[in-house]
């Protein structure tokens, strides 16, 4: 079901991913079907579950974005940690990777200091696209292009506002599809190939 302005809206046929509408934006189903949107900006609701995980450098970033998942009335799964004592990036890093990569949650967010750790981190799992994003092209092209399932981001480097900007853009943008599917399944038989020769 899908909730706009309000209004509840039921289709046959299940939507790709969550989107955040402007002016004039395309709604793509699993089918052929599509919706033309034209109206002033609102939010579009759908069913979405992220989970979120971050190290001791990440805590007030996170609470920031937690906070607007709950403006935007996405669920999530807080995986910690919740103080700023010293701990481990990739202790969070796996537990986020793990459910993502399984298909527990759809898509994850991983805040270390850089966002460095938690992509290395985050990239050693099967099925996982991770994507370091401390500005919004980069946040927009992630999706567009590279169908990017857990979004990183610097603690140290991006301010609360920004992030903010970064985290709409990315659960906003669709997974463009076409060309980029091909090159998903390329590295999907890359992945295959090494677990294949027990790498």
């Amino acid at each position: 079901m899908l909730v706009v302005a309000g209004v509840s809206l039921r289709f046959d046929h299940p939507v790709c991913g969550s989107y955040f509408f402007g002016k004039t934006r395309k709604l793509k189903f699993a089918a052929t079907e599509s919706l033309i949107l034209d109206n002033e900006s609102f939010y579009l609701t759908i069913e979405m579950t992220i989970a979120i995980g971050c190290d001791h450098a990440g805590v007030e970033l996170k609470k920031d974005i937690i906070s607007l998942l709950d403006d935007l009335h996405i669920g999530y799964v807080d995986y910690g940690t919740d103080s700023s004592e010293s701990v481990d990036y990739p202790d969070f890093g796996e537990k986020v990777s793990n459910d993502v990569s399984t298909g527990k949650i759809e898509k994850g967010i991983l805040i270390c200091g850089t966002g460095i750790g938690m992509s290395i981190v985050a990239n050693k799992f099967p099925g996982i696209r991770a994507s370091l994003c401390n500005e919004l092209f980069t946040a927009k092209m992630s999706r567009l292009h590279n169908d990017a399932n857990i979004l990183v981001i610097g603690g140290r480097i991006v301010g609360k506002d920004l992030a903010k900007e970064i985290v709409k853009t990315w659960v906003s943008t669709p997974f463009e599809g076409e060309r980029h599917s091909r090159r998903i399944e390329k590295i999907s038989r890359i992945e295959d190939r090494l677990k294949k020769h027990g790498v």
